[in-house]
């Protein structure tokens, strides 16, 4: 079935939350960085704009400036509707408000808007998917997958997400997953089975916690390493 913008829920986080979400040292941000499912992130905006090296991939970015900024205009009053009726399940500190979420990701989507064309020109934004990258053996230091694998569990099997991971480690030293909940906030059923599936196959897989939370109990990545 082909791929189409009216089936995605494109919500982009922003810099500092991908900073915190993979515990993003100076060292990891002079690396060189592949993020995949970005969507409308502004992660590789900025870094862009710091000198770092990044490239993003997602198949939203097969879509003009114009028909992404529509969808994230359909998207964003379902999604605040969707936070207000569970903000019980948010820790509201730095994140004031529901309001005050939703302009902080509105300005993060802002930046990305901005910047995709220029960025899509210079090769930053490219539209593909997993399991299959367009990339080289070890063309990256570091892969961060950002609110795709684990969360979309129901969507994908356990196969997908072994596959996919792989692929990723195929490209980068090292893999982080950031979350490891699935839409439900539940862990996923799939986390412990890929850990094991990878360790067995001399991949070093770990947990690892972040001093970010937002989400209550959401607070870890996978790193994943070729051993």
């Amino acid at each position: 079935m082909a791929f189409t913008l009216e089936s995605v829920v494109p919500w982009g986080r922003n810099f500092d939350e991908y900073v915190a979400m993979f515990a993003l040292s100076q060292e990891d941000l002079r690396k060189r960085i592949v993020g995949c499912g970005d969507g409308p992130a502004c992660f590789n905006a900025m870094l862009a704009e710091q000198g770092g090296f990044i490239f993003s991939v997602d198949p939203i970015y097969q879509f003009s400036t114009v028909a992404i900024r529509t969808q994230i205009e359909v998207t964003y009053p379902i999604v605040i509707e969707q936070t207000r009726a569970h903000s019980d399940i948010f820790i509201w500190g730095e994140y004031q408000s529901v309001e005050h979420l939703c302009k902080i990701r509105m300005d993060a989507m802002e930046t990305f808007l901005n910047d995709f064309q220029c960025g899509y020109n210079k090769s930053r934004y490219i539209a593909a998917c997993l399991p299959d990258l367009p990339f080289s053996q070890n063309a990256f230091d570091l892969a961060l997958c950002s609110h795709f694998l684990f969360l979309y569990s129901e969507h994908h099997s356990l196969d997908f997400h072994i596959q996919s991971i792989k692929e990723l480690c195929r490209i980068a030293s090292e893999v982080r997953i950031f979350p490891l909940q699935d839409l439900s906030a539940k862990k996923s059923d799939h986390l412990d089975n890929v850990i094991q599936q990878l360790q067995q196959e001399n991949f070093l897989a770990q947990i690892i916690p972040v001093a970010y939370e937002f989400q209550k109990g959401i607070n870890s990545y996978l790193s994943v390493k070729n051993q």
